[in-house]
């Protein structure tokens, strides 16, 4: 099976203080309900990401990005697992969005940051407090879901004030 994906994009909000050059992959199984990207459920969507075409890619972006995420591709982690080394290799962090509510160690071993958790429309994205699903920093182990909620500082200093009174 190709590790196939769409073009990458540079994006500024879904990996905290880094700027990631994202590669969406082909062939999700997760099949969430309110997929914004239900093309990508189609494995031979996009065109085959070769390590040779991944390299060319980062060289490109270089002095540009601090990190490389992945939009799915756990269910082809030996070749996932390929990019993430030449990542990190080059000295770029690591990340992956994942529908799964878990990820092999042999992947997350490699990563900086792992996004898991199925879309839930009733429950919202990362941006939600509800969200079903979960920011990581793999080093530390810390959930960072609150830097992607809207104006999460003036919502700690409201905390603080109502504790204060």
């Amino acid at each position: 099976m190709k590790f196939n994906c769409l073009p990458p994009s540079i994006v500024f909000q879904e990996v905290p203080n880094e700027i990631s050059l994202c590669f969406s992959v082909s062939g999700c199984k997760v099949a969430c309900t309110g997929c914004h990207s239900t093309e990508l459920w189609n494995a031979d969507y996009g065109s085959h990401l070769s390590n040779k075409s991944f390299i060319n890619w980062l060289t490109k972006y270089q002095n540009l990005i601090s990190c490389v995420i992945f939009f799915g591709g756990e269910w082809q982690a030996k070749a996932l697992i390929e990019k993430l080394l030449i990542a990190r290799n080059l000295g770029l962090k690591t990340c992956l969005y994942s529908g799964q509510k878990h990820i092999d160690i042999s992947i997350s071993e490699h990563l900086n940051f792992l996004k898991t958790g199925p879309w839930q429309s009733a429950l919202g994205g990362l941006e939600s407090i509800t969200s079903n699903q979960v920011f990581r920093d793999i080093k530390t182990g810390e959930k960072l879901n609150h830097l992607f909620i809207k104006n999460h500082h003036s919502n700690l200093l409201k905390g603080v004030n109502n504790v204060a009174a």
